[in-house]
């Protein structure tokens, strides 16, 4: 089990935004956001935009801090990264 989360770095409406993934199972990545308090009506296609307000909440909750380009490389790995819509 590894939940990553990158940097709170991408602006969005005012606040920094980080991203939180698995790089085992959407399961896991949804059991996790749900014990930040965080509903699944908020996951992404392969990932929850995590607020930087509770990005230190995450990494306490056990979330491993890594690059975003590491983060989207795990995701290929596992095979858990979905392709944007253009």
């Amino acid at each position: 089990m590894t939940i990553l989360i990158d940097e709170p770095i991408w602006p969005f409406r005012g606040e920094r935004w980080a991203h939180l993934v698995s790089d085992e199972s959407y399961e896991e990545l949804h059991q996790f956001a749900q014990g930040l308090g965080i509903p699944e009506h908020g996951f992404q296609g392969d990932h929850y935009d995590i607020p930087k307000r509770l990005w230190d909440v995450a990494v306490d909750a056990g979330a491993l801090p890594t690059d975003p380009r590491v983060l989207v490389a795990r995701l290929k790995e596992a095979g858990l990264r979905k392709r944007k819509r253009g």
